[in-house]
Protein backbone atom coordinates (compact mmCIF):
# COMPACT_ATOMS: atom_id res chain seq x y z
CA UNK A 1 0.00 0.00 0.00
CA UNK A 2 1.32 3.44 -0.93
CA UNK A 3 1.43 6.46 1.38
CA UNK A 4 1.19 8.85 -1.55
CA UNK A 5 0.31 8.68 -5.24
CA UNK A 6 1.77 10.83 -8.02
CA UNK A 7 -0.04 10.94 -11.36
CA UNK A 8 2.18 11.88 -14.29
CA UNK A 9 5.87 11.25 -14.95
CA UNK A 10 6.87 14.53 -16.52
CA UNK A 11 9.87 16.35 -15.06
CA UNK A 12 7.95 17.76 -12.08
CA UNK A 13 6.00 14.57 -11.40
CA UNK A 14 9.22 12.55 -11.33
CA UNK A 15 10.97 15.13 -9.12
CA UNK A 16 8.02 15.04 -6.71
CA UNK A 17 7.93 11.23 -6.59
CA UNK A 18 11.67 11.07 -5.93
CA UNK A 19 11.50 13.72 -3.22
CA UNK A 20 8.71 11.87 -1.45
CA UNK A 21 10.45 8.50 -1.74
CA UNK A 22 13.74 9.92 -0.50
CA UNK A 23 11.91 11.17 2.60
CA UNK A 24 10.78 7.62 3.38
CA UNK A 25 7.32 7.72 1.82
CA UNK A 26 6.01 4.76 -0.14
CA UNK A 27 5.11 6.26 -3.51
CA UNK A 28 2.95 4.91 -6.29
CA UNK A 29 3.64 6.62 -9.63
CA UNK A 30 0.82 6.31 -12.15
CA UNK A 31 1.24 6.83 -15.90
CA UNK A 32 -0.36 5.33 -18.98
CA UNK A 33 2.72 3.22 -19.75
CA UNK A 34 4.06 2.64 -16.26
CA UNK A 35 7.07 4.89 -16.88
CA UNK A 36 9.16 6.60 -14.26
CA UNK A 37 12.44 6.38 -12.34
CA UNK A 38 13.92 3.18 -10.97
CA UNK A 39 13.76 3.84 -7.22
CA UNK A 40 13.22 1.38 -4.36
CA UNK A 41 10.57 3.62 -2.82
CA UNK A 42 8.59 4.13 -6.03
CA UNK A 43 6.08 1.63 -7.40
CA UNK A 44 5.32 2.31 -11.07
CA UNK A 45 1.80 1.55 -12.23
CA UNK A 46 0.51 1.51 -15.81
CA UNK A 47 -2.99 2.98 -15.63
CA UNK A 48 -5.10 5.45 -17.56
CA UNK A 49 -6.10 8.04 -14.96
CA UNK A 50 -9.25 8.68 -16.98
CA UNK A 51 -10.59 5.31 -15.75
CA UNK A 52 -12.11 6.56 -12.52
CA UNK A 53 -12.97 3.22 -10.93
CA UNK A 54 -9.50 1.76 -11.52
CA UNK A 55 -7.84 4.96 -10.35
CA UNK A 56 -9.88 5.02 -7.15
CA UNK A 57 -8.68 1.48 -6.43
CA UNK A 58 -5.09 2.58 -6.98
CA UNK A 59 -5.57 5.48 -4.55
CA UNK A 60 -7.05 3.31 -1.79
CA UNK A 61 -5.13 3.73 1.44
CA UNK A 62 -3.05 6.70 0.27
CA UNK A 63 -3.18 9.94 2.22
CA UNK A 64 -2.37 12.28 -0.69
CA UNK A 65 -2.54 12.27 -4.47
CA UNK A 66 -0.48 14.70 -6.53
CA UNK A 67 -1.91 15.46 -9.95
CA UNK A 68 1.00 16.29 -12.25
CA UNK A 69 -0.75 14.87 -15.31
CA UNK A 70 -0.59 16.60 -18.68
CA UNK A 71 -2.21 15.94 -22.03
CA UNK A 72 -0.88 17.05 -25.43
CA UNK A 73 -0.60 20.85 -25.31
CA UNK A 74 -2.75 21.52 -28.37
CA UNK A 75 -5.57 19.25 -27.09
CA UNK A 76 -6.14 20.82 -23.68
CA UNK A 77 -9.71 22.09 -24.22
CA UNK A 78 -10.86 18.59 -25.23
CA UNK A 79 -8.66 16.31 -23.12
CA UNK A 80 -7.86 18.06 -19.83
CA UNK A 81 -11.41 18.46 -18.41
CA UNK A 82 -12.40 14.76 -18.52
CA UNK A 83 -9.01 13.63 -17.20
CA UNK A 84 -9.06 16.04 -14.27
CA UNK A 85 -12.70 15.26 -13.54
CA UNK A 86 -11.76 11.59 -13.25
CA UNK A 87 -8.84 12.31 -10.91
CA UNK A 88 -10.98 14.59 -8.74
CA UNK A 89 -13.75 11.97 -8.53
CA UNK A 90 -11.29 9.20 -7.68
CA UNK A 91 -9.65 11.31 -4.97
CA UNK A 92 -13.04 12.12 -3.47
CA UNK A 93 -14.12 8.49 -3.58
CA UNK A 94 -10.92 7.28 -1.90
CA UNK A 95 -10.97 10.12 0.67
CA UNK A 96 -7.50 11.24 -0.40
CA UNK A 97 -6.12 14.76 -0.07
CA UNK A 98 -5.70 16.28 -3.52
CA UNK A 99 -2.73 18.44 -4.62
CA UNK A 100 -2.90 19.86 -8.15
CA UNK A 101 -0.04 21.13 -10.27
CA UNK A 102 -1.26 24.17 -12.19
CA UNK A 103 0.17 27.20 -13.97
CA UNK A 104 -0.41 30.93 -14.44
CA UNK A 105 -2.61 30.78 -17.54
CA UNK A 106 -5.87 31.23 -15.66
CA UNK A 107 -5.24 34.78 -14.51
CA UNK A 108 -6.56 37.99 -15.97
CA UNK A 109 -4.02 39.69 -18.22
CA UNK A 110 -2.33 42.46 -16.25
CA UNK A 111 0.79 44.61 -16.33
CA UNK A 112 1.18 44.25 -12.57
CA UNK A 113 2.90 41.33 -10.83
CA UNK A 114 0.56 38.33 -10.71
CA UNK A 115 -0.48 37.19 -7.22
CA UNK A 116 -2.79 34.42 -6.08
CA UNK A 117 -5.44 37.11 -5.68
CA UNK A 118 -5.26 38.30 -9.30
CA UNK A 119 -8.73 37.59 -10.80
CA UNK A 120 -9.17 34.30 -12.61
CA UNK A 121 -10.51 35.92 -15.78
CA UNK A 122 -8.43 34.56 -18.68
CA UNK A 123 -8.91 35.56 -22.32
CA UNK A 124 -7.33 32.44 -23.88
CA UNK A 125 -8.71 28.93 -24.45
CA UNK A 126 -6.01 27.24 -22.38
CA UNK A 127 -6.37 29.84 -19.68
CA UNK A 128 -10.10 29.16 -19.43
CA UNK A 129 -9.38 25.44 -19.15
CA UNK A 130 -6.94 25.95 -16.29
CA UNK A 131 -9.25 28.33 -14.45
CA UNK A 132 -12.20 25.95 -14.73
CA UNK A 133 -10.20 22.95 -13.52
CA UNK A 134 -9.27 24.88 -10.39
CA UNK A 135 -12.82 26.16 -9.87
CA UNK A 136 -14.18 22.62 -9.94
CA UNK A 137 -11.63 21.37 -7.45
CA UNK A 138 -12.12 24.39 -5.18
CA UNK A 139 -15.89 23.85 -5.28
CA UNK A 140 -15.41 20.26 -4.11
CA UNK A 141 -13.21 21.52 -1.27
CA UNK A 142 -15.71 24.20 -0.25
CA UNK A 143 -18.46 21.59 -0.12
CA UNK A 144 -16.34 19.48 2.22
CA UNK A 145 -16.01 16.57 -0.21
CA UNK A 146 -12.20 16.50 0.09
CA UNK A 147 -9.24 18.76 0.80
CA UNK A 148 -7.70 20.51 -2.21
CA UNK A 149 -4.79 22.82 -2.92
CA UNK A 150 -2.92 23.84 -6.08
CA UNK A 151 0.68 24.85 -6.77
CA UNK A 152 1.07 27.07 -9.84
CA UNK A 153 4.28 27.14 -11.85
CA UNK A 154 5.56 29.14 -14.80
CA UNK A 155 7.76 28.37 -17.80
CA UNK A 156 9.96 25.49 -16.75
CA UNK A 157 13.72 25.12 -16.63
CA UNK A 158 15.53 22.09 -15.27
CA UNK A 159 16.27 18.50 -16.27
CA UNK A 160 13.52 16.97 -18.38
CA UNK A 161 11.53 20.21 -18.50
CA UNK A 162 9.48 20.95 -21.61
CA UNK A 163 9.06 24.66 -22.33
CA UNK A 164 9.77 27.29 -24.94
CA UNK A 165 13.21 27.76 -23.37
CA UNK A 166 14.15 24.08 -23.39
CA UNK A 167 12.71 23.48 -26.87
CA UNK A 168 13.70 26.62 -28.77
CA UNK A 169 16.60 28.23 -26.94
CA UNK A 170 18.80 25.81 -25.01
CA UNK A 171 19.69 23.40 -27.89
CA UNK A 172 20.59 26.26 -30.25
CA UNK A 173 22.59 28.19 -27.67
CA UNK A 174 24.54 25.09 -26.66
CA UNK A 175 25.59 24.58 -30.30
CA UNK A 176 26.42 28.26 -30.84
CA UNK A 177 23.58 28.67 -33.33
CA UNK A 178 21.03 31.44 -33.80
CA UNK A 179 17.98 30.88 -31.59
CA UNK A 180 14.65 32.17 -32.89
CA UNK A 181 12.60 32.94 -29.80
CA UNK A 182 8.95 33.53 -29.13
CA UNK A 183 8.44 37.00 -27.74
CA UNK A 184 10.77 39.69 -26.43
CA UNK A 185 14.02 38.18 -25.12
CA UNK A 186 14.63 41.27 -22.95
CA UNK A 187 11.27 41.30 -21.16
CA UNK A 188 11.34 40.25 -17.50
CA UNK A 189 9.83 36.80 -17.01
CA UNK A 190 9.26 34.47 -14.05
CA UNK A 191 10.61 30.96 -14.63
CA UNK A 192 10.08 27.86 -12.50
CA UNK A 193 12.75 25.27 -11.73
CA UNK A 194 11.29 21.77 -11.64
CA UNK A 195 12.92 20.88 -8.32
CA UNK A 196 11.60 24.07 -6.69
CA UNK A 197 8.09 23.21 -7.88
CA UNK A 198 8.39 19.65 -6.54
CA UNK A 199 9.53 21.06 -3.18
CA UNK A 200 6.47 23.32 -3.15
CA UNK A 201 4.08 20.43 -3.92
CA UNK A 202 5.49 18.41 -1.05
CA UNK A 203 5.54 21.36 1.37
CA UNK A 204 1.90 22.37 0.88
CA UNK A 205 0.65 18.80 1.26
CA UNK A 206 2.07 18.58 4.76
CA UNK A 207 0.69 21.81 6.22
CA UNK A 208 -2.86 22.53 7.40
CA UNK A 209 -2.57 26.13 6.20
CA UNK A 210 -2.29 25.05 2.56
CA UNK A 211 -5.76 23.65 1.91
CA UNK A 212 -8.51 25.45 0.06
CA UNK A 213 -6.37 27.85 -1.93
CA UNK A 214 -3.66 28.05 -4.60
CA UNK A 215 0.02 28.88 -4.12
CA UNK A 216 2.68 30.14 -6.48
CA UNK A 217 5.77 27.97 -6.54
CA UNK A 218 9.00 29.93 -6.01
CA UNK A 219 10.05 31.67 -9.22
CA UNK A 220 13.28 32.90 -10.79
CA UNK A 221 12.58 36.26 -12.41
CA UNK A 222 15.03 37.23 -15.13
CA UNK A 223 15.01 37.70 -18.90
CA UNK A 224 15.23 35.10 -21.62
CA UNK A 225 18.45 36.71 -22.82
CA UNK A 226 20.03 36.46 -19.37
CA UNK A 227 18.95 32.83 -19.05
CA UNK A 228 20.47 32.09 -22.47
CA UNK A 229 23.67 33.95 -21.55
CA UNK A 230 24.10 32.00 -18.32
CA UNK A 231 23.29 28.75 -20.11
CA UNK A 232 25.93 29.49 -22.74
CA UNK A 233 28.53 30.23 -20.08
CA UNK A 234 27.79 26.96 -18.28
CA UNK A 235 28.32 25.04 -21.53
CA UNK A 236 31.30 27.11 -22.66
CA UNK A 237 29.32 28.13 -25.74
CA UNK A 238 29.60 31.44 -27.62
CA UNK A 239 27.61 34.51 -26.65
CA UNK A 240 24.01 33.61 -27.52
CA UNK A 241 22.33 35.10 -30.57
CA UNK A 242 18.58 35.56 -30.12
CA UNK A 243 16.07 36.92 -32.60
CA UNK A 244 12.28 37.11 -32.13
CA UNK A 245 10.04 35.06 -34.39
CA UNK A 246 7.73 37.24 -36.47
CA UNK A 247 3.98 36.68 -36.66
CA UNK A 248 4.51 35.38 -40.18
CA UNK A 249 7.14 32.92 -38.92
CA UNK A 250 4.75 31.55 -36.33
CA UNK A 251 1.88 31.35 -38.84
CA UNK A 252 4.02 29.35 -41.26
CA UNK A 253 5.33 27.06 -38.53
CA UNK A 254 1.74 26.41 -37.41
CA UNK A 255 1.17 24.52 -40.64
CA UNK A 256 3.91 22.05 -39.69
CA UNK A 257 3.10 21.53 -36.01
CA UNK A 258 -0.05 22.54 -34.08
CA UNK A 259 1.98 23.47 -31.00
CA UNK A 260 3.01 26.72 -32.73
CA UNK A 261 -0.61 27.90 -32.77
CA UNK A 262 -0.66 27.33 -29.02
CA UNK A 263 2.48 29.40 -28.54
CA UNK A 264 0.83 32.22 -30.49
CA UNK A 265 -2.21 32.17 -28.21
CA UNK A 266 -0.03 32.68 -25.12
CA UNK A 267 2.17 35.37 -26.71
CA UNK A 268 1.06 38.01 -24.19
CA UNK A 269 3.16 36.20 -21.57
CA UNK A 270 6.37 36.50 -23.61
CA UNK A 271 6.08 39.74 -25.56
CA UNK A 272 5.99 41.95 -22.47
CA UNK A 273 7.07 41.54 -18.83
CA UNK A 274 5.31 38.71 -17.02
CA UNK A 275 6.24 38.76 -13.34
CA UNK A 276 4.88 36.44 -10.68
CA UNK A 277 4.77 37.28 -6.97
CA UNK A 278 5.76 34.22 -4.92
CA UNK A 279 5.83 35.95 -1.52
CA UNK A 280 2.92 33.91 -0.09
CA UNK A 281 4.72 30.58 -0.32
CA UNK A 282 8.02 32.15 0.79
CA UNK A 283 6.47 33.75 3.87
CA UNK A 284 4.20 30.84 4.84
CA UNK A 285 6.46 27.84 4.21
CA UNK A 286 9.92 29.40 4.08
CA UNK A 287 10.53 28.20 0.53
CA UNK A 288 12.98 30.08 -1.68
CA UNK A 289 13.85 29.60 -5.35
CA UNK A 290 17.13 28.18 -6.52
CA UNK A 291 19.41 30.57 -8.36
CA UNK A 292 19.21 30.77 -12.14
CA UNK A 293 22.67 29.20 -12.42
CA UNK A 294 21.65 26.29 -10.17
CA UNK A 295 18.55 25.63 -12.24
CA UNK A 296 20.38 25.78 -15.55
CA UNK A 297 23.33 23.71 -14.32
CA UNK A 298 20.99 20.89 -13.29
Amino acid sequence: MADTVVIGAGATGVATARRLADSGKRVRLITRKGSGPDHPGIERIALDAGRTDELAEALAGATTVYNAAMTAYHTWPETMPPLFASILAAAERSETDYVMLGNHYGYQQTAAPVTERTPMAPHTRKGRVRAELWRQAKHAHDEGRLRVTEVRAGQYVGPGAVSAFTLLVAPRVREGELALVHGNPDAAHSFSYTEDVAAALVAVSGDERAWGRAWHAPVITTTLRQAATDFAALHQAPEPRLEPLTERDVALLSFTDPIWREFAEMSYMSERPFIVDDSDIRDTFGLKPSTLREALAA
